[in-house]
């Protein structure tokens, strides 16, 4: 166990730092292995490297698709047309409600996090601005509408961290519907809350907007992007194919992207450079999160690893308690919500399957706390919280409180409360 916590600190404080999780991933790696007397050769080219191999095999279809799809959603302007709508409706007073739900809508409808990042930074910026709002709650708010609820919760959405457990306990994204909406509600209500309140008591301190150099988009640009509903049809596509229709994640997301093309024919010559850079993006995404899931199977393999689960799955007589624990564990040493719930799968997943079958606990309500527990584990070194920290030009320093509190604490009630709804049977 020191072994495995010494790994932890090094890697957030490394990550903390600014250095890559992938080469970062596999020193961390080693240390743990010699701390632990494992072999450092076999540890790496066998243990680590299939982590990392077997995720990989499994999961960059997914990556590559979601990738190509937000990034002709975001070079068509797409995405932004939408957002832009969603905060005229809103208003401008309501700055933090409205860069949330545009977060949220996008990321319900398939875009990816950090495709999500760039579209909604601009508008942010720009509302924030006018409604007087420090720069320092973008990034949480961001955090709220995009890598919580609709990421993990929402019955139905095409975010990989709810299509993981799928294969494991053979059920389809809309598994565990009530006790998503429910988690859905307390994630979102609550942490808006908490971002309203710290928005008044930091007008009050004289924490209001403070320029930087960089510029929101401009009229012209909005005025430049396609209709809303047409921007929306794609988002819909994929969600209604998904959960539908019931296709598979692949068929989904290819549909997607031909209607994207089809509906910018006009503009084919820019379809190359926007799919190739996409494909970049989902190489660097997978890669970043194989190390990761490379370092949680080292974790794994240490020897007094399976005395930690032993210890973690006799933690109760409910099954779920147990393995939400597990997987939110591994989501934050690997800073990878999908990394750590991959892991978890991999290593407990028969598990977690046999037990549903003998305890009677529906195979649904597990593949719902899975994700759900998942996306509670945002701590410094979160993939994801540095690409948002480095768009948004603030600092842990600067945000990190409100994000520890949207992203983490109160997910962290909405699995307890997850649990809850499942041990009364409200699935």
């Amino acid at each position: 166990m020191f072994s495995i916590l010494i790994g932890l600190i090094l890697l957030m404080v490394f990550a903390y730092l600014g250095w890559s999780i992938i080469w970062i991933a596999p020193i961390v790696a080693g240390v743990v292995a010699l701390m632990s007397g494992m072999d450092l050769m076999d540890t790496y080219t066998d243990t680590y490297m299939s982590g990392f191999v077997n995720f990989a095999k499994q999961w960059f279809p997914i990556f590559l698709l979601g990738a190509v799809f937000g990034k002709l959603m975001e070079d068509t302007g797409a995405a932004k047309s939408v957002a832009y709508q969603i905060t005229k409706m809103i208003g401008e007073k309501r700055a933090i409600l409205g860069v949330l739900v545009a977060s949220a809508v996008l990321t319900y409808g398939g875009v990816s996090l950090f495709v999500v990042v760039f579209a909604i930074y601009p508008i942010a910026l720009a509302l924030f601005r006018n409604a007087d709002i420090s720069r320092k709650l973008i990034a949480p708010t961001i955090v709220l509408g995009a890598f919580t609820f609709t990421m993990t919760a929402v019955p139905g959405t095409p975010q990989i961290q709810n299509l993981i457990p799928m294969k494991t306990f053979h059920t389809s994204p809309m598994a565990g519907s009530w006790m998503g909406v429910v988690s859905s509600l307390i994630m979102a209500v609550g942490g808006y809350l908490w971002l309203v309140g710290r928005q008044k008591k930091m007008a009050a301190n004289g924490d209001t907007f403070k320029e930087i150099s960089q510029g929101a988009g401009s009229n012209e640009e909005q005025q430049a992007l396609p209709n809303w509903i047409v921007s929306l049809l794609p988002l819909l596509l994929v969600v209604v194919l998904l959960n539908g229709i019931k296709l598979d994640a692949i068929p989904s997301l290819l549909a997607g992207i031909v209607l994207i093309l089809l509906m910018n024919v006009s503009r084919y010559k820019k379809f190359i450079p926007s799919i190739n850079e996409g494909a970049k993006g989902s190489v660097m995404a997978i890669i970043n999160t194989s190390a990761a899931v490379g370092f949680g199977a080292v974790v794994t393999s240490v020897p007094d690893f399976e005395r930690i689960t032993d210890l973690l799955l006799g933690i109760s007589s409910n099954p779920l308690i147990s393995e939400s624990l597990i997987v939110q564990i591994l989501a934050m040493i690997t800073g990878s919500a999908s990394g750590g719930m991959g892991i978890a799968m991999q290593a407990l997943g028969d598990t977690y399957y046999q037990l549903s079958q003998s305890t009677g606990v529906s195979p649904e309500a597990f593949h719902r706390m899975a994700s759900i527990a998942s996306g509670a584990s945002i701590l410094p070194h979160n993939g994801a919280l540095l690409t948002l920290l480095a768009v948004t030009n603030v600092t842990h320093k600067d945000c990190y409180k409100d994000v520890f509190i949207v992203g983490l604490v109160i997910p962290t009630i909405a699995v307890i409360a997850g649990i809850i709804m499942a041990s009364i049977g409200l699935i």
